[in-house]
């Protein structure tokens, strides 16, 4: 199934499931000092970033590829939804028409089928960014206990790539939650967007992880990268 198809489908649900995200989201804001008035969120599903500011800006644009996550995000005379994939020249040759004053991505960047070359269209925007990654040691456990390797890549990777383009400042985050049973734990990873819809286990593997799985806990790691 494809990551966009993925999202849509539980886009209703997506606010019920999104507890990292939103403490992600909340540290982006916590971690800037100044003010931006044009706002870029690329990645804004229902507008998680967009419910965090507190200050009054001229401007906020989010761009995401789930129309349905776009009919969820708030609208107003200041705020602009786009659909858009930033894995598309095609978005980033619209963007690059405007200024922002600082670029924002929470819980996103992760699923770039290219990594470097996103990372250089959002450079070519001349902006500050706030960029929040999630790295290979999210469901670390899990993904051991399964025998199999994350679809992420490592914090190095990531931030090797980005400081190929930014002068920034990078911090390695990690975050647990705690679950009542393993099934909820994986109605947790379907329906969270945090597995960005890529099912690398059979039904009946699946089955096996859940009856097996020695923790009723989740762990995130998430790479912070700010300029």
């Amino acid at each position: 199934m494809k990551i966009e198809k993925e999202f849509s489908r539980f886009a209703h649900e997506y606010g019920q499931y999104n507890a990292i995200q939103n403490k992600v989201a909340q540290k982006l804001v916590d971690d800037i000092s100044d003010k931006p008035q044009s706002i870029l969120d690329l990645g804004c599903g229902n507008g998680t970033l967009h419910s965090k500011i507190s200050w009054e800006y001229t401007k906020f644009t989010g761009v995401d590829f789930s129309q349905k996550m776009l009919d969820l995000h708030p609208r107003d005379e200041k705020t602009t939804c786009k659909l858009g994939d930033f894995n598309e020249d095609k978005l980033f040759e619209e963007l690059i028409k405007e200024k922002f004053d600082r670029v924002f991505s929470t819980s996103s960047l992760q699923w770039a089928k290219d990594l470097d070359t996103t990372l250089y269209q959002i450079a070519q925007l001349n902006a500050p960014i706030s960029l929040a990654i999630f790295t290979s040691n999210t469901f670390k456990k899990m993904l051991d206990t399964a025998g199999i390797s994350s679809p992420l890549r490592c914090g190095e990777e990531v931030e090797y790539l980005i400081r190929q383009y930014f002068h920034c400042n990078i911090e390695i985050v990690r975050y647990e939650l705690s679950f009542e049973s393993a099934q909820d734990i994986f109605r947790y990873i379907k329906k969270s967007g945090v597995s960005g819809g890529r099912n690398t286990l059979s039904y009946k593997e699946m089955k096996a992880l859940i009856n097996n799985y020695p923790d009723k806990s989740l762990e995130f790691e998430v790479l912070f990268a700010r300029s």
